[in-house]
């Protein structure tokens, strides 16, 4: 395939400029890079030229296709040196005016058939387009850092976009190694809206003293398969990152609950925890490395009780097994003993909520998270409620730490910690497919390469049952009474139905 674009104008030399400047050379393109600052264009080359130079010393680069590479990048030092280009990208500092600045001066200087397109993550392309004479040329094109890593880039069209643009965008894309997907103008695109649930609700659950940042993270990890746990990935990322973009998609959506941000970061952002970048966040960094405290060990026990399982917890049968292999005595009776420890495995509803209704001890009851099968976890949870006694809640610790699988603890919760993060990652995603933002297989895209979730949302809403996500969604709205866990209609009529959450109208 020929490329679409035989000469592009990078305007910013940082990483995210750099990186797409890198991208473009490798796909064939000349690239001429323009910066503000003095010296930078120039340095950015020098960095490229570094980087193809280790490649070519490891064996993973030749001479001559070294020497090419290098010779398509060219700095500049005006926006006049743009004027041929066929493609100018912007990859600048995330400011409305500036942007709009940019893109009517550019405007002027380059030839009328040249597109010109945006890199920005959380500012309308329509809102920058509209001091433009000729919007339907613009568009966004957002890629993720570390450009040549991340291997996904969002085309979005503006209110008054051509779709030949878009189209010429990602074909481009895909020649640059990329995987292009299509998203409607609207706040954070793809990749940025369908992360919101992820952060968000863990910090929900930090807010209402469930439990703590680090065993949030092991059991998003253990139970779900997610590569790094929200806290670790704030870390990473840095609140002066992170938080704005919760407060920029949650005002753009004129506060829309299902975004709703935390104090928790606002005030971390203040006293300049950041995260990994100044060595203190959630978690605490010597020379780089997070220090992590262990988990509390597992209590030791006389003797356990017979265990009692309600009738109506979810994977019943399973989970009457599983306790039956970890020793325990099981009663068969309609209620239980008055010694028992009783066992409710809840969607959704909280400890103390299925306690009353089936009228049971609470003293002696504890739920367990049983939304994934056990087998397919690697880490049990367990909820006391606040009448637990403390010898039930070691009794059950203890029991299915057994056969050593490492099982967490926490306070009561409706939809414990995982239901309730996957619950509002799948709604989130269901929604945005209600909005047509975008293609259900383009969110599933966008979200694997830009966020390394295990599984797209909608693949995860089905793996888990589009019933037992509504299940949980409806039962948290009950015991919360907040309309962030609304089901969304895309949500609510492919559960009903029993359709596929990947499944599009005709």
């Amino acid at each position: 395939m020929s490329v679409n674009f035989s000469k592009i104008g990078v305007v910013g030399a940082g990483a995210m400029g750099r990186g797409i400047a890198q991208i473009a050379a490798q796909a064939g393109s000349q690239v001429l890079v323009l910066d503000s600052f003095d010296g930078a264009a120039e340095r950015a080359k020098e960095a490229l030229v570094a980087q193809w130079q280790k490649l070519h010393e490891k064996g993973k680069l030749d001479e001559a296709t070294r020497d090419a590479l290098i010779a398509r990048v060219h700095p500049v030092s005006s926006m006049q040196q743009l004027a041929d280009c066929d493609l100018v990208i912007e990859a600048i500092v995330e400011d409305l005016g500036v942007k709009r600045a940019l893109f009517k001066d550019l405007e002027a200087v380059v030839a009328p058939g040249a597109t010109l397109a945006t890199n920005t993550s959380s500012l309308s392309v329509t809102a920058i387009a509209a001091v433009m004479a000729h919007p339907q040329r613009m568009a966004g094109f957002h890629f993720f850092n570390p450009v040549p890593l991340m291997k996904v880039v969002e085309v979005i069209a503006g209110f008054k976009t051509d779709p030949a643009i878009c189209d010429r965008l990602a074909g481009y894309a895909v020649q640059m190694g990329h995987s292009a997907v299509r998203a409607n103008d609207t706040p954070g695109f793809i990749v940025n809206h369908a992360g919101r649930g992820f952060g968000t609700e863990a910090l929900r659950i930090v807010g209402e003293g469930v439990t703590d940042f680090a065993t949030i993270d092991r059991i998003l990890k253990d139970q779900a398969g997610f590569r790094l746990g929200p806290f670790e990935l704030m870390d990473l990322t840095a609140l002066d990152v992170s938080h704005p973009v919760m407060e920029s998609i949650y005002r753009q959506y004129y506060d829309e609950p299902r975004f709703r941000p935390s104090v928790i970061t606002a005030q971390r952002l203040a006293a300049g925890a950041l995260g990994r970048k100044t060595g203190e966040g959630f978690y605490r960094y010597v020379d780089g490395v997070m220090q992590q405290a262990a988990e509390p060990p597992v209590p030791v026990i006389d003797a356990t009780p017979a265990v009692w399982v309600s009738p109506r917890a979810a994977r019943r049968a399973d989970l009457l097994k599983l306790i039956h292999a970890l020793g325990a005595q099981l009663e068969s009776g309609a209620t239980p003993s008055s010694a028992a420890l009783i066992v409710v495995a809840p969607l959704g509803f909280d400890v103390t909520t299925v306690a009353a209704v089936e009228r049971l001890d609470a003293t002696r009851t504890i739920g367990i998270d049983l939304m994934i099968e056990d087998a397919a976890t690697k880490r049990r949870v367990i909820a006391t409620n606040p009448a637990t006694r403390r010898d039930m809640r070691d009794t059950a610790h203890a029991l299915f730490s057994r056969d050593s699988k490492p099982v967490s603890v926490i306070r009561d919760s409706g939809g414990f910690v995982t239901q309730r993060v996957i619950g509002t990652i799948v709604n989130i995603a269901a929604d945005m497919c209600q909005q047509r933002v975008c293609s259900p297989p383009d969110l599933e895209t966008a979200v694997k390469l830009g966020l390394g979730y295990p599984q797209g949302p909608l693949a995860m809403g089905n793996l888990y049952g589009p019933t037992n996500m509504l299940e949980v969604l409806f039962n948290l709205q009950t015991v919360y009474g907040d309309p962030r866990y609304r089901p969304s209609p895309w949500l609510r009529r492919r559960g009903a139905l029993g359709l596929s959450l990947l499944h599009e109208e005709e």
